[in-house]
């Protein structure tokens, strides 16, 4: 019996190729969507998964009050891991000190690579679960020793074993290669650690950090932790949360710290802290895509829901035969549903092709490296899960009312689908039309808004702008060197600076100024600076003057933003007293806002000083004559020259300025491949009606031409119809598309508004895409001889 039915089905779907084409072809679209985000949410929910303690593992962070705001951060003291393993340790199976995860230069012999890692104390290969290759898991364990990543293993020593090895760290240490761990995934938070090095080096190599006064009161390192077994993750945490406040200093704890365990299953999804308050993050990006995935899927399968049921009056006989020869109403549902199962399995298969095509692209933009899963049992239990509930919820209804026509009106030739039998198709259009514009909308508004932040003014000029980490020989000959650049016209000028103009890796509190509440704790970016770092990022002075090294007193002067002065609420800015630490300080000048930090918060107030240590970071105007390749070929020659140990390495700021908007261009170049599928999706269905109803008003056509007819007003009789639906869809899309996006732009404080502009380019859009797609079949079914037409007749 069942074998019959698909031979049955078989034959339909071959008798109405270009049905069947545009049902397969939609659906198999609708499915490569519903895949891609598959795997992409997959993947975005096996993030850290890698490491078999991830349910167990957390970060130590914190919430302090700072500015009379609520702020979490993941900077602690050196000494919070040691303090939590005293004082709490039975709640723990680990808990480690870690330094951030930066640069270093790592030299053997006449080679030389700069690769990110991190200094940790030796239970990290049990508390991450890596696999060694080479080694075993205690190679931390003295000090002078280094563990390798895979990749980094085999660039220095090939094929050879590295084990016993010594590599230069920084032109400062020699460590011995203790052991190889398998590389970290892409989806791992710890996907750049190249190599790992002991905290107990990190302290021998830095002794400022055990001859700090106060070891409580500077927040420079991370800390992770792995709870113990029969533990829970919210119990150890509230019991940990006045760890620092019980060793703080008076004055710290102004700032009210509490400590707290982020879990790491919640690291890369729910990253995003308000006034104390997890508020989530990515996950919202998740749920959107999820929604977008179900309701492509949903476009798929109400084109064949349209075509099916619009083509009733040839099935209608066939029912009729079918129920007189003594058919149940069962076995004729089960007929329909094997023919939209049979189809559903045709684009399962065309899907996964184009799946395989889409993939490069789709990778790239997502910043990926997903692949489909062709040897695990599950994806093929799924896909086939999918493809069935996909064929049912396409064939449902075609089903349900193809079976329940009545023989006797359609054997007796009485039968007629009727004016409301065209209802459900027209709903569905419309319903189809609503998503993709609703679609097309989000994705301008999503653009629209990075555009908006990317246009914000920024304070300082980027262009040309490069920074490169200092190392102890360029830091001795800094003057030196900056001259020796200049002379050679490959900068205009440098300046050294604690952090970057586009991070803020340095605060501090400890300040007072007259008429301060004693009670607010403040802590600000304070940025040390040389004397010519305003003349070189180009920023602007609203009052006073940049600093000169023509005043010897400009050592104690600060230079504050536009924020600060607004905070602080000095009405007349410029000559002022600020105290840092009871050290009094004169305000010389003010500069407008530099945007550091995010592009959709405020600008946090700022301070900068005069450096009197050594400067982090060089920044340099390259010189606009010449071409960047040129101007860093001759920066690299004589940084080398002055540090041939160690690898040049640059960041262009206006590079490091465009990856602030990587999240929110990943998801509108999403939105918009998605968008696009969509309204491909839509208008092959509408292709699919459109070519249906010229061709059942073929008769009617004919005879308005015989009796004059023009070609342009049969083309506005096909036409008007599929434009009266797309325009109530734009009815529906519009309040919806703007009550979801006005609270989607709700999460940045600095955001665009939603013009008027938007929804009547999203509507003018819309209905060029409707009347190109009909236009094909109207025009062809106005330009048919009237005499073909009506020859029957």
């Amino acid at each position: 019996m069942y074998r019959s039915y698909l031979k049955i089905a078989f034959r339909n779907l071959l008798k109405n190729k270009a049905s069947t084409l545009i049902n397969i072809g939609g659906l198999a679209v609708g499915m490569a969507v519903a895949m891609l985000i598959g795997l992409w949410i997959w993947d975005e929910l096996s993030y850290d998964r890698y490491h078999a303690n991830y349910e167990q593992i957390a970060q130590v962070m914190q919430h302090n009050v700072y500015n009379g705001v609520v702020e979490t951060q993941v900077s602690n003291p050196a000494v919070m891991a040691e303090e939590i393993r005293d004082k709490y340790g039975s709640d723990f199976k680990y808990v480690l000190q870690s330094s951030w995860n930066f640069d270093h230069t790592l030299a053997h012999q006449d080679k030389k690579l700069l690769k990110p890692g991190s200094y940790f104390e030796p239970s990290v290969t049990e508390m991450l679960s890596l696999k060694m290759l080479r080694g075993t898991r205690d190679g931390l364990k003295e000090p002078y020793t280094i563990l390798l990543s895979e990749t980094v293993a085999k660039a220095f020593f090939g094929d050879a074993d590295p084990m016993g090895k010594m590599l230069k760290v920084d032109n400062q240490v020699e460590v011995k290669v203790t052991g190889v761990y398998e590389d970290l995934p892409l989806n791992s938070t710890f996907r750049d650690m190249s190599f790992i090095l002991p905290w107990q080096l990190y302290l021998i190599s830095n002794p400022w950090v055990k001859e700090m006064e106060d070891p409580w009161g500077s927040n420079f390192s991370q800390t992770f932790a792995q709870i113990a077994n029969n533990t829970d993750m919210a119990t150890v945490s509230a019991k940990i949360k006045n760890v620092k406040l019980n060793r703080v200093s008076k004055e710290e704890a102004r700032y009210k710290p509490v400590v707290f365990l982020h879990p790491m299953s919640k690291w890369h999804l729910y990253e995003e802290f308000k006034e104390g308050k997890n508020i989530g993050g990515r996950i919202q990006t998740v749920w959107l895509f999820g929604i977008i995935g179900v309701f492509v899927l949903l476009l798929a399968c109400i084109n064949f829901m349209n075509l099916s049921t619009a083509r009733s009056e040839k099935r209608a006989k066939e029912v009729g035969i079918r129920k007189s020869i003594g058919s149940l109403r069962v076995q004729l549902v089960t007929q329909f549903f094997s023919e939209s199962l049979l189809v559903a399995l045709f684009a399962f298969v065309f899907s996964i092709l184009l799946v395989l095509l889409m993939l490069p692209f789709f990778n790239e933009v997502a910043d990926k490296k997903m692949a489909i899963l062709w040897s695990d049992p599950l994806f093929w239990g799924i896909g086939m899960v999918f493809s069935l509930l996909t064929g049912l919820i396409a064939g449902t209804y075609p089903a349900f009312y193809l079976s329940s026509f009545q023989p006797l009106k359609v054997l007796k030739g009485t039968f007629r689908v009727g004016r409301w039998a065209a209802v459900p198709r027209k709903v569905l259009v419309v319903l189809q039309f609503t998503v993709s514009i609703a679609l097309i909308i989000g994705t301008i508004i999503v653009f629209r808004q990075i555009d908006y932040a990317k246009n914000r003014p920024i304070g300082y000029e980027r262009d040309g702008l490069v920074y490169s980490g200092i190392t102890d020989p360029i830091h001795a000959h800094f003057e030196a060197i900056n001259q020796e650049l200049q002379s050679s016209g490959a900068i205009l000028a440098m300046a050294g600076a604690d952090s970057p103009t586009t991070e803020v890796w340095n605060t501090n509190g400890g300040f007072n100024w007259e008429g301060k509440d004693p009670n607010l704790a403040v802590d600000f970016p304070n940025n040390a600076v040389t004397h010519d770092y305003g003349k070189t990022v180009g920023w602007k002075i609203k009052e006073g003057r940049d600093f000169s090294k023509e005043f010897a007193s400009d050592t104690l002067a600060f230079i504050l933003n536009e924020a600060a002065v607004k905070f602080i609420g000095f009405k007349e800015p410029i000559g002022s007293i600020l105290e840092w630490n009871n050290q009094p300080f004169r305000v010389i000048g003010v500069v407008e806002d530099l945007l550091v930090q995010s592009p959709y918060q405020p600008v946090r107030p700022s301070l900068f000083h005069i450096q009197t240590g050594g400067p982090n970071v060089a920044i340099m105007k390259i010189n606009p004559e010449l071409s960047p390749k040129e101007a860093l070929g001759k920066i690299q020659a004589i940084f080398a020259k002055n540090d041939p140990a160690s690898v040049f390495d640059f960041q262009f700021i206006d590079a490091e300025y465009a990856q602030k908007f990587g999240d929110e261009v990943r998801t509108g170049k999403l939105a918009t491949f998605f968008a696009i599928l969509a309204i491909f999706i839509s208008c092959l269905g509408l292709f699919g009606l459109a070519s249906f109803v010229a061709e059942q008003r073929t008769k009617e056509i004919g005879v308005r031409k015989v009796l004059g007819a023009s070609i342009l007003s049969v083309w506005g009789l096909l036409s008007k119809e599929f434009v009266a639906l797309v325009l109530l869809s734009c009815v529906l899309a519009i309040p919806l598309s703007w009550y979801y996006l006005h609270g989607w732009l709700q999460q940045f404080e600095y955001r665009t508004s939603i013009s008027w502009w938007i929804f009547v380019a999203a509507v003018i859009g819309a209905l060029l895409i409707t009347l190109l797609t009909v236009s094909f079949q109207a025009i062809r079914a106005a330009t048919i001889n009237p005499v073909k037409s009506l020859r029957s007749e």
